[in-house]
Protein backbone atom coordinates (compact mmCIF):
# COMPACT_ATOMS: atom_id res chain seq x y z
CA UNK A 1 0.00 0.00 0.00
CA UNK A 2 1.51 3.30 -0.95
CA UNK A 3 1.93 5.43 2.05
CA UNK A 4 2.89 9.19 3.15
CA UNK A 5 3.58 10.14 6.59
CA UNK A 6 3.31 13.60 6.78
CA UNK A 7 4.51 15.40 10.46
CA UNK A 8 5.31 18.38 11.88
CA UNK A 9 8.43 17.99 14.21
CA UNK A 10 10.25 20.98 16.04
CA UNK A 11 13.18 19.18 17.76
CA UNK A 12 13.15 15.86 16.23
CA UNK A 13 10.62 13.81 18.02
CA UNK A 14 7.67 13.66 15.88
CA UNK A 15 9.91 12.93 13.19
CA UNK A 16 11.98 10.13 15.15
CA UNK A 17 8.56 8.51 15.51
CA UNK A 18 7.40 8.81 12.37
CA UNK A 19 10.45 7.25 11.12
CA UNK A 20 10.11 4.48 13.20
CA UNK A 21 6.56 4.08 11.90
CA UNK A 22 8.00 4.02 8.64
CA UNK A 23 10.32 1.10 9.97
CA UNK A 24 7.49 -0.83 11.21
CA UNK A 25 5.38 -0.61 8.06
CA UNK A 26 7.97 -1.13 5.70
CA UNK A 27 7.55 -4.42 4.82
CA UNK A 28 3.92 -4.09 3.67
CA UNK A 29 3.90 -0.71 2.25
CA UNK A 30 5.42 1.64 0.33
CA UNK A 31 6.23 4.83 2.34
CA UNK A 32 7.42 8.43 1.85
CA UNK A 33 8.19 11.02 4.79
CA UNK A 34 7.03 14.42 4.54
CA UNK A 35 8.17 16.91 6.67
CA UNK A 36 5.92 19.65 6.69
CA UNK A 37 8.95 22.19 7.54
CA UNK A 38 10.72 21.54 4.24
CA UNK A 39 7.66 20.62 2.65
CA UNK A 40 4.62 22.51 4.22
CA UNK A 41 2.17 21.28 1.44
CA UNK A 42 3.01 18.00 0.14
CA UNK A 43 0.49 16.65 -2.87
CA UNK A 44 -0.95 13.43 -1.35
CA UNK A 45 -3.16 12.58 -3.44
CA UNK A 46 -1.63 9.23 -4.58
CA UNK A 47 -1.38 7.81 -1.32
CA UNK A 48 -3.49 4.98 -0.39
CA UNK A 49 -2.65 5.61 3.39
CA UNK A 50 -2.10 8.97 5.62
CA UNK A 51 -0.48 8.78 8.68
CA UNK A 52 -0.33 12.69 10.28
CA UNK A 53 2.41 13.44 13.37
CA UNK A 54 2.56 16.47 14.94
CA UNK A 55 4.36 17.44 18.19
CA UNK A 56 2.42 19.20 21.14
CA UNK A 57 4.43 22.57 22.35
CA UNK A 58 2.11 24.02 25.34
CA UNK A 59 -0.65 22.04 24.88
CA UNK A 60 -1.28 22.60 21.23
CA UNK A 61 -0.43 20.71 17.93
CA UNK A 62 1.83 22.63 15.49
CA UNK A 63 0.18 25.50 13.28
CA UNK A 64 1.74 23.48 10.03
CA UNK A 65 0.12 20.42 10.79
CA UNK A 66 -3.15 22.48 11.31
CA UNK A 67 -2.96 24.31 8.45
CA UNK A 68 -2.00 21.17 6.48
CA UNK A 69 -5.33 19.66 7.37
CA UNK A 70 -7.48 22.46 7.10
CA UNK A 71 -6.21 22.33 3.23
CA UNK A 72 -6.24 18.84 2.32
CA UNK A 73 -9.32 17.90 4.72
CA UNK A 74 -11.54 16.70 2.04
CA UNK A 75 -8.66 14.26 0.15
CA UNK A 76 -7.78 13.34 3.54
CA UNK A 77 -11.34 12.00 3.93
CA UNK A 78 -11.08 9.95 1.09
CA UNK A 79 -8.04 7.92 2.30
CA UNK A 80 -7.25 5.27 5.13
CA UNK A 81 -5.98 7.67 7.91
CA UNK A 82 -3.73 7.47 11.06
CA UNK A 83 -3.67 10.32 13.61
CA UNK A 84 -0.63 10.60 16.44
CA UNK A 85 0.95 12.94 18.53
CA UNK A 86 3.99 13.26 20.32
CA UNK A 87 3.84 15.08 23.88
CA UNK A 88 5.53 15.07 27.55
CA UNK A 89 1.67 15.40 28.93
CA UNK A 90 1.79 12.45 31.95
CA UNK A 91 -1.97 12.29 32.43
CA UNK A 92 -4.08 9.94 30.15
CA UNK A 93 -7.08 12.70 30.10
CA UNK A 94 -4.68 15.32 29.15
CA UNK A 95 -2.86 13.14 26.31
CA UNK A 96 -6.66 12.48 25.01
CA UNK A 97 -7.24 16.23 24.88
CA UNK A 98 -4.23 16.80 23.17
CA UNK A 99 -4.99 13.89 20.70
CA UNK A 100 -8.31 15.43 20.18
CA UNK A 101 -6.98 19.19 19.92
CA UNK A 102 -4.90 18.40 17.35
CA UNK A 103 -7.09 17.51 14.40
CA UNK A 104 -10.39 18.48 13.63
CA UNK A 105 -13.32 16.02 14.45
CA UNK A 106 -14.03 14.82 11.26
CA UNK A 107 -10.52 13.51 11.10
CA UNK A 108 -11.03 11.70 14.56
CA UNK A 109 -14.18 10.19 12.77
CA UNK A 110 -12.43 9.10 9.89
CA UNK A 111 -9.17 7.64 11.52
CA UNK A 112 -8.44 3.97 11.38
CA UNK A 113 -5.89 4.45 14.16
CA UNK A 114 -4.95 7.49 16.79
CA UNK A 115 -2.24 7.61 19.75
CA UNK A 116 -0.37 9.75 21.95
CA UNK A 117 3.13 8.11 21.15
CA UNK A 118 5.48 10.13 23.94
CA UNK A 119 8.13 12.45 23.69
CA UNK A 120 10.97 14.14 24.71
CA UNK A 121 12.11 17.47 26.47
CA UNK A 122 15.49 18.30 24.40
CA UNK A 123 17.24 21.02 26.52
CA UNK A 124 20.42 20.44 23.82
CA UNK A 125 18.12 21.76 21.25
CA UNK A 126 15.59 24.38 23.40
CA UNK A 127 16.40 28.97 24.08
CA UNK A 128 16.61 29.75 26.97
CA UNK A 129 13.04 30.87 27.36
CA UNK A 130 11.91 27.03 26.45
CA UNK A 131 14.41 25.99 28.79
CA UNK A 132 13.14 28.08 31.87
CA UNK A 133 9.47 27.36 31.33
CA UNK A 134 10.53 23.68 31.11
CA UNK A 135 12.26 23.52 34.21
CA UNK A 136 9.11 25.21 35.98
CA UNK A 137 6.29 23.22 34.14
CA UNK A 138 7.82 20.16 34.32
CA UNK A 139 10.13 20.25 37.16
CA UNK A 140 13.18 18.88 35.12
CA UNK A 141 16.09 20.24 34.76
CA UNK A 142 17.84 17.91 32.16
CA UNK A 143 16.58 16.52 28.69
CA UNK A 144 13.95 13.65 29.33
CA UNK A 145 13.10 10.61 26.43
CA UNK A 146 9.53 8.76 26.44
CA UNK A 147 8.57 7.80 23.08
CA UNK A 148 6.39 4.99 23.99
CA UNK A 149 7.17 2.08 21.46
CA UNK A 150 4.50 -0.14 22.93
CA UNK A 151 1.78 2.54 22.08
CA UNK A 152 3.60 3.02 18.47
CA UNK A 153 3.24 -0.71 18.03
CA UNK A 154 -0.42 -0.72 19.00
CA UNK A 155 -0.87 2.12 16.15
CA UNK A 156 0.78 0.38 13.98
CA UNK A 157 -1.33 -2.84 14.41
CA UNK A 158 -4.38 -0.69 14.16
CA UNK A 159 -2.68 0.49 10.61
CA UNK A 160 -2.53 -3.20 9.54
Amino acid sequence: MKTAIVYASKYGTAEKVAGMIAEKLKDTNEIELFSLKKSPNPDISQFEMVILGTSIYAGSASKKMKNFCRTNEQILLQKKLGLFVCGMEPTKEKQEKELQDAYPEVLHKNAIATGFLGGAFLFEKMNFFERFIIKKIAKTTTSVHQINENAIDEFVKKLQ
